[in-house]
C-alpha cells in the first residue's frame, strides 16, 4: 500500500520514526548548516572534472542540502537523490563510510530534509554522485509527499497546497522563479529611466481611479468604512503634483468582482506616471520593459501559449481602436446605426447601453481575439475614459491606449492623463450618475490637488500576473499566484463553476 492510499497510517508510521531519531541523540528538526553549495553549481564542479565511470575525486568536496525525493536501499549501500531549487543530484551512502549513523539513515524518508557531504564522482553508469562521509538530520517529514513525486497534477490540490506543489513540481518553481526576475527588469528598466518606487496606501477612505467593485472593511477605532483599493491611480498622480515626476508601484489592487484564468481578486499591477509626459512615451516604456525581461529569462521573443504562438519582437504594431474596428469588424465606430446593426448580428443585447458601450461590445467581440502577437490599440472613444486627455483635434477621442496580446487578453492600459481640474471634476459628476456601483464619492480632495497644478503626464497600469501567464506559457492565472483564492474547503465538492471548470481541465 502506498503512502497516499492510506495517509493517516504512514503518518503514525513517521511519528515513530521522529520519536526513534530522538531517542538516537538526533534533533529531528535540525539547525544551521553553513557553507551548503546549491546542485547546479556541484554538477557544473563535477562536469569540469571530466570524471571516468566509477571514479571518484577525494580532494573535491562538496556540502549540500536538500529534500529527499528519491530513495533505493541495497543492503549496506543506499542512493538518495535531493532536490533542491537548483536542481537535482545523486547521493551515495554505505554503511562502512556512515557506520556510525547507518540507523538514522534507515529512519529516513521521502521529503525529509538533509545535509550532507562527500566527494565528488560517478557511479558504474556515469551518474554524477557525492559520495557521503557526514550527514544531518535537518527536517523529518511527517507527511508523506504525494504518490507521483515528479509531477502532482490535481489542480485544486495544488492551489490549495502550494508549499507541496512548489517543491514536488520542478516546473512550477521554475515559473515563479521567472516571475521574480521579470519584476526586476521592470524595476531595473524603470529605475535607469529615473523613476521613483513608492508606496501609496492599500486602504481608502475613497476608492477610484478604475471602474470595480470594492471590498469593504471598518475600522473600529475611527469608525469609519475603508476600502481595499481597486488601484492606486488618484494617489499617484497626487504625488505628480507634489513634484515627485516619476513614479511607479508595485504592488497589490483587490477587485470584489468574479474568478476565472485571467482574473483573480487580489493581483498585481504596475502603475507607472511620468511628468511631461503622454501615452507615446509610456508605449516605448512598456515594450522596453518587456523585451529586458524577455532578455533577461531567456527563450527567444516567440512564446507557446496554449496553442498559439506570440512574438514578441520589437517594435510592436500601433494602431487606432478605429481602424482595428474597421478591419476586423467592418464598421465605422461613430456610425452608431451601423454598430448597432453590427451588435445585432453579434447577439449583443444592446438596447440600455450607451452608444460608446455598444461600440465596446462589438470591439471585445470581433477585434480583441484577432490580436494574437502584442498590439497597442490607441485612440478611445471618450466616454469610456473618463480620466484621460482628449485629442486636442478631436474631443470625441481619448489619448489612450491598451495592449493586447494572446487572443484579446488585456496586458495593459495607458493614458495621456488628464489634468484640468473642472473637466476631472464634471466626469466624476458623470461617473456618480451613471456608475454608481463602481463610485460612490466624490473624491474632492483630488480635484482639489488638480487645482494645485498637475503636470501634463503619461500614466501607465500593466497587469503583472498576465505578463507572467504568457512569459512563461501559463493558461491559468492562479498558475502564476502562490496563494490565489480558492473556494472554501468546506464546499469543495461543490459542482464548480464554468470559469472552474475551465481551470480544473487545464493541464498547466
Amino acid at each position: 500500500m502506498s503512502e497516499q492510499t492510506d495517509p493517516q497510517k504512514h503518518y503514525q508510521d513517521r511519528l515513530k520514526k521522529l520519536d526513534r531519531l530522538r531517542e538516537l541523540g538526533v534533533d529531528p528538526y535540525g539547525g544551521r548548516f553553513e557553507g551548503a553549495e546549491a546542485f547546479a553549481g556541484v554538477r557544473d564542479r563535477a562536469e569540469a572534472l571530466n570524471l571516468e565511470p566509477g571514479e571518484s575525486a577525494e580532494a573535491e568536496r562538496v556540502r549540500v542540502v536538500g529534500r529527499i525525493i528519491l530513495q533505493r536501499m541495497f543492503g549496506s549501500l543506499a542512493f538518495l537523490t535531493l532536490r533542491d531549487r537548483s536542481g537535482e543530484i545523486q547521493v551515495g551512502l554505505s554503511k562502512k563510510a556512515l557506520k556510525d549513523v547507518w540507523p538514522v539513515i534507515k529512519l529516513l524518508d521521502l521529503g525529509d530534509l538533509i545535509g550532507v557531504e562527500g566527494c565528488l564522482g560517478k557511479t558504474k553508469t556515469g551518474e554524477i554522485t557525492i559520495w557521503v562521509d557526514a550527514l544531518t538530520v535537518l527536517c523529518k517529514s511527517l507527511r508523506p509527499p504525494p504518490e507521483k513525486f515528479h509531477g502532482l497534477t490535481d489542480v485544486e490540490w495544488r492551489y490549495r497546497h502550494r508549499y507541496v506543489d512548489l517543491f514536488a513540481n520542478p516546473d512550477v518553481r521554475d515559473a515563479f522563479v521567472t516571475r521574480s526576475v521579470i519584476i526586476h527588469e521592470f524595476r531595473t528598466v524603470l529605475r535607469d529611466r529615473g523613476f521613483l518606487e513608492v508606496e501609496t496606501p492599500m486602504l481608502q477612505p475613497i476608492y477610484g481611479g478604475a471602474e470595480a467593485r470594492p471590498f469593504t472593511t471598518h475600522h473600529n477605532t475611527l469608525n469609519v468604512d475603508l476600502f481595499l483599493r481597486i488601484s492606486p491611480e488618484l494617489y499617484l498622480k497626487r504625488l505628480l503634483v507634489g513634484g515627485l515626476e516619476r513614479v511607479f508601484e508595485i504592488n497589490r489592487n483587490f477587485r470584489n468582482e468574479g474568478i476565472s484564468t485571467k482574473h483573480n481578486p487580489e493581483f498585481t499591477m504596475l502603475e507607472v506616471y511620468q511628468a511631461y509626459g503622454d501615452y507615446n512615451d509610456m508605449m516605448d516604456l512598456t515594450e522596453a520593459m518587456v523585451t529586458a525581461a524577455i532578455e533577461r529569462i531567456g527563450g527567444g521573443y516567440k512564446r507557446t501559449f496554449g496553442d498559439l504562438e506570440i512574438d514578441f519582437t520589437p517594435p510592436w504594431p500601433r494602431r487606432t481602436y478605429a481602424e482595428c474596428l474597421d478591419e476586423y469588424a467592418g464598421v465605422d465606430m461613430t456610425d452608431v446605426a451601423a454598430v448597432r446593426a453590427r451588435a445585432d448580428a453579434l447577439g449583443i443585447t444592446h438596447k440600455h447601453l450607451a452608444d460608446a458601450m455598444v461600440v465596446q461590445e462589438v470591439f471585445e467581440a470581433t477585434v480583441e481575439p484577432k490580436l494574437v502577437n502584442p498590439t497597442f490599440v490607441k485612440d478611445y472613444p471618450a466616454p469610456l475614459c473618463p480620466l484621460t486627455r482628449r485629442k486636442p483635434d478631436d474631443p470625441t477621442i481619448a489619448l489612450r491606449f491598451e495592449i493586447f496580446a494572446a487572443g484579446g487578453m488585456e496586458l495593459g492600459n495607458a493614458y495621456t492623463e488628464l489634468n484640468d481640474p473642472g473637466v476631472q471634476e464634471e466626469n466624476f459628476r458623470i461617473q456618480l450618475d451613471g456608475q454608481t456601483e463602481t463610485m460612490a464619492v466624490m473624491d474632492e480632495d483630488f480635484v482639489l490637488a488638480l487645482q494645485y497644478g498637475m503636470p501634463p503626464a503619461g500614466g501607465l497600469g500593466i497587469g503583472i500576473d498576465r505578463i507572467v501567464m504568457l512569459l512563461t506559457g501559463s493558461k491559468s492565472i492562479r498558475d502564476v499566484i502562490l496563494f490565489p483564492l480558492q473556494r472554501p474547503q468546506a464546499h469543495a465538492a461543490e459542482a464548480p463553476t464554468e470559469d472552474e471548470a475551465e481551470e480544473s481541465a487545464d493541464p498547466s
